[in-house]
Formats: structure tokens, sequence, C-alpha cells
């Protein structure tokens, strides 16, 4: 069938496509031009375009799992190189000479505490332990007590011999341990960083354990203490052998030794207490025995309390250790008693202001100030006006504690240079004995109160303190410490130390028998060791960390065996180096225990004041 176009064209339909590809293709492109200039959305591209290919992205089998290539390739060569990298460093650290760091080597002061405390070890008496490291001491006066049929205390073995004799006198001794005591309280962890903790607690118990024999330390109320054992009067040109006129090796005494019973010492009764009281803080990890020894002191001080008396009065320990007084002892076994026991009786009775009068405590005087032997009021008014810096009490007791610390801070500032309270040598050393013999006892006792008392002002958060307008800081204390202790310690004008055994210019000439005497298996009779009591020669054993009893007021010295108020060391002298070693020593921060000292002392709660009388018009 045949059609005819409009147009004058014949109208011709074809089952098939008459036109090329090419002129469809252009004909579309034409058709569609104005419809493409559309951005077209995912879904029409995807029906104009077909499906996209898209890139495949590889991966690599780990067995256990599958990683993409790229993050295998990154982590593999991360461990690579940071295998190089500490292999390279290992290399370098292996050719580098190595610069081993040792602890830093330990100061003079440690140095000299160490040899101190050697000093308790040749003084001790009795039976010895395995392990007293002199080897020129042995087993010595095994029958104290039992050779005196006129005493009850049969069993007076062991404790410490006074100084260069043989005589065992109890009031020094007991001062001794107390010192001692009260230096392990406050610096328990200075001693354990020198490595002498043990063996200073060892020192304390070897006298303590005979103390506790010298009274019925079982019963609760006594009426007789051995105050002394041996003997040591020459006067009146006595030649009965005894302790002071023969010069014999304690091992070797075979005359009597008599034992002196007191029935009225206060002071003696009350230091003794003190010791026991001071050692049971110590020992307060050991309960049984700290328990025993409160128990000791409390017997010793209700003794002390109610036989009144001066223990020196006429016995012969009024020509050695003769006591002034024992008000001192009264405040300063009080004040023990109450930090060992918590019981505020005693404290009540430490900061009784007659008892402190009778002290001497507000008067002053030329030895005010000054700790010994006799006298422990500075002692006593340092231990309490510590606890009115940490325990703040209040009343009724602030106002006796008040007084007490601004006593103590008068002390503080009569230590110093700036004042003149007491004189100095040339070389620097404070005469706190005015110039008389053996002075370096009580300087040592000074030196440890001055660092003790910056130390608790320290730990206090204290900088310092007044001496009347001006302000001092606690580095001057401090000071004054260090430059006493080095003076004993060799540097003074004659370089010379006067511990033996520390440095190389030392006594070779100390007044002790044991040391002068050679152990050589020959037992000399009274008169037969004289030979070496008057030698020129030097000891021929060493009696390492003795204190002798130091220089003149002219900062001479006389190294002579013969003159014991240059060269004879004593117990108390040494415990009071003991404590001031130690609390110089080691790492400064590293300062006091605040916290020992009270471990028996209940919480304080402040009584309030009673009301004020009412007004009235």
């Amino acid at each position: 069938m045949y059609g005819r176009d409009p147009w004058g064209g014949p109208l011709e339909i074809h089952t098939a496509d008459s036109a090329t590809d090419d002129d469809r293709s252009r004909n579309l492109q034409d058709f569609d031009r104005a419809a493409m200039s559309r951005s077209l959305d995912e879904t029409q591209q995807s029906w104009l375009l077909g499906p996209t290919e898209q890139k495949k992205k590889k991966y690599v089998d780990l067995g256990c799992i599958i990683v993409s290539r790229k993050i295998f390739k990154w982590t593999v060569g991360c461990i690579i190189a940071a295998a190089l990298l500490a292999g390279f460093i290992t290399m370098i650290v292996k050719l580098v000479p190595r610069h081993k760091h040792h602890n830093p080597p330990p100061d003079n002061y440690t140095l000299a505490l160490r040899k101190a405390l050697m000093f308790f070890n040749a003084q001790k008496s009795g039976k010895l332990p395995k392990h007293n490291n002199v080897s020129w001491r042995g087993n010595s006066c095994l029958q104290d007590g039992k050779s005196d049929d006129s005493t009850m205390f049969k069993n007076l073995v062991g404790g410490y011999y006074d100084a260069g004799d043989a005589i065992k006198f109890n009031f020094p001794q007991s001062f001794a341990l107390t010192m001692l005591s009260w230096s392990v309280i406050e610096y328990s962890a200075k001693y354990e960083a020198a490595g002498e903790l043990a063996h200073v607690k060892d020192t304390i118990k070897w006298g303590t354990d005979y103390l506790l024999k010298t009274f019925n330390s079982s019963a609760d109320t006594i009426d007789r203490i051995a105050a002394q054992v041996g003997k040591g009067d020459t006067s009146g040109g006595a030649t009965d052998p005894n302790d002071h006129y023969c010069w014999v090796r304690p091992e070797d005494i075979d005359y009597a030794r008599p034992v002196t019973e007191c029935h009225g010492c206060s002071d003696l009764a009350a230091e003794m207490a003190a010791a026991l009281a001071s050692a049971s803080i110590v020992f307060k990890d050991s309960k049984a025995y700290s328990q025993k020894l409160v128990h000791g002191a409390r017997t010793l001080f209700k003794f002390s309390r109610d036989q009144r008396g001066r223990y020196s009065v006429g016995n012969e320990a009024e020509n050695f250790y003769n006591s002034t007084g024992y008000w001192d002892e009264f405040i300063w076994g009080a004040t023990w008693l109450y930090y060992a026991t918590g019981n505020s009786s005693y404290l009540q009775l430490a900061t009784t202001p007659g008892l402190a009068k009778h002290a001497g405590a507000f008067w002053g005087g030329p030895d005010y100030g000054v700790l010994s032997w006799d006298n422990k009021l500075t002692g006593a008014q340092v231990l309490l006006s510590r606890m009115r810096l940490f325990l703040s009490p209040g009343y009724p007791y602030e106002e006796i504690l008040r007084t007490f610390h601004n006593q103590t801070s008068i002390i503080m500032c009569s230590y110093l240079p700036v004042f003149t309270s007491f004189n100095r040598t040339k070389g620097g050393l404070i005469q706190l004995n005015h110039g008389r013999p053996q002075p370096l006892q009580y300087v040592v006792n000074a030196a440890f109160l001055a660092t003790l008392f910056s130390d608790y002002l320290a730990a206090a958060d204290t900088p310092g303190w007044y001496c009347g307008p001006n302000f001092y800081s606690t580095d001057v204390l401090r000071k004054f410490a260090e430059t006493q202790i080095d003076y004993i310690l060799g540097k003074n004008p004659r370089k010379m130390s006067y511990v033996v055994g520390f440095g190389n210019h030392y006594p070779k000439h100390v007044h002790h028998r044991g040391a002068s005497i050679p152990k050589n298996k020959v037992k000399y009779n009274c008169k037969g060791g004289w030979k070496y009591r008057d030698s020129s020669k030097a000891n021929p054993n060493t009696i390492v960390g003795a204190m002798v009893a130091g220089p003149d007021k002219h900062d001479g010295f006389r190294d002579v065996r013969s003159n014991y108020n240059y060269t004879e060391p004593t117990l108390a002298g040494n415990a009071g180096l003991v404590a001031a070693l130690v609390a110089l020593s080691g790492d400064r921060d590293v300062g006091i225990d605040k916290n020992t000292l009270f471990s028996a002392v209940p919480p304080m709660f402040p009584t309030p004041p009673p009301p004020p009388a009412p007004w009235k018009p």
C-alpha cells in the first residue's frame, strides 16, 4: 500500500530501518542534546550509562584473618623500622662506656656515728654476746652481786662500765640510755639508713636488762635500789684493791666489788624511770618487754616520790657523780612516763609550776640551758615544747607549756655566737662548763638539742624563732650544731679528732684500762698494770669511737693517759655524741618522726577554762 506525503513525497513504511547506524546516532544526539544538558542523578546515570566497573581491592589472606594488602605492608614496615631502631639504640648503649651509679658515700657524721656506737661494745660488762666486735674484750665481773654478802641483789652481772675504770654507776648510765632512746625515737629512719638501728637497740637493751636487775622490778612498791657496783675511793691514801687504785683489765679483776644500795634516792630512781620509760617506746613492738619496762619505770618513779633524798649524799658517788638536786629528774621522769603510758597524772606532775620553780626553770644561772647527767631540766623543757608544737593540749597545760617553750627558745638563743651567754675558744668550741675540764660531753648534748629543736620547728612549718626582736632561721641552729661537732671531729686548731678511730689524727693514749693493757694472756696484779698506765707508748688496743674528755679553754690538749681530764671517755659523753651525730647525719630532708613519741598518748581535747566570776556592779 502506498500513501501520499502531504509535503509531496510518498509515505513508505518498512519493517526494517533503512537508516545507517551513523545516521541514527547523529539523530539521537541531536534529539537528546537539550535533555543531556541537565545534570543527572545517580539513578538516571545508571539507567543511561549502565553499571559502572569498580576498582577491585587487593587483600592478603593470613589464615586466621584477611587484611588489606596496603595495611599489611604498612604494619610490616613499621615493625621492621622499630626493630632496626631498637637494634641501633642497643648497639649504641653497648658501645658507649658504662658508668655505674653508686650511692653517694656516707657523710662524716654517719661514719663517726658507726664508730661512736662501737664504744658501748667496749664498755660491756658480764658475759659478752658472740658478735661484740671488740677483739680485745672478754667476759668480766661475772660475780657482781654474789661477792657482796651485805646486799640482797645477788645477780648484778651485765650493764656498762662507766669510763676508763670498771665501776658501774647507775646514775650516768641511766642518763646515757635515756639519751640513746630519745635519739632512736626521733631519728629511727636515720639509724636505719646508716645501718645502725639494730645495733643501737641492742645497745639500749643491754643496759635496760641490767637496770631491771638493780631493783625488784616485778613489785609495785620497793624500798631500795642498787645504785653502784664497784668502788673507786682512793682518798686518804687508801691502798685497798679497788677499781681506781688497780690498773687491770676488767677480765682480770679478782678483788671484791661492793654494791652500794640507796633507800632515799629520788634523783637516781627518777632517772632510771626515765631510762626504762623511754626504752619502752623504742621497744613498743615487743609488747611483753615494753610492758615490763613500763612497769619497772612506774615502780621506780613511785619510789622516787615516796622516799625523798639525793642518792650521792654520804657515799663515794659524791666524788664522781654528785647530784645537785632531784627536782629536774622529777620533771624529766614524769614527762617520759607520760609519753610511755598516756597517763595524764604524770603530765599534771611534769607541768606543776612549783616543781619547775624548784628545778630552776625561771631564774637562770650560770649553768642554765646546759643538759648533762646531773641537770635534765633543759631536756625536759624541749620534750614538753614538742607537745605544745604538735598536740596543742590547751587548758590547763598551755600556760606552763608556753613558759617552757619560751625558755627553750631563750636557751637556743644562748647557743648562738652572736650572744655572749657562753664563751668560746679561739677555735670556736662553746664553753658550756665555763672553762672547766671535760667540756665535750656538754657540747654534744647542746648540739643534739639544737638540731632536734630546729627539726621540731621545721616539722611544725615554722621557719625560725625570735631572740628578742630579731628573727633567726632554723638553719642558724643547725649551723651551730655542725660547727661544734665538726670541731670534735677534727676541724680545730690542733687538727685532731677527739673521737678515737675517726680520721688520721686522734688520741693514742686514752685513759682506759682495757685499751692500755695488751691482751697477751698475762694476768697482771693490782699494781702490775701501773707500768701500762704510766707508759709513754700508745695504747695497744684502739677503743674505736670513744670521745675523750676534750681540750682545755685554750684549745690545748695533752694526749697523756694519766690525765683523765683530757683523755678519759664516758658513757654519758658518748651517748650525747651518738644522738648529735644521728641528728646531723644523712639526708637533711629526713626529719624527725612526729608520731612515735605520742604513740601511747590519747587524743587530747582541751578542757574549757572555768567561766569568769559573776559580774558585780
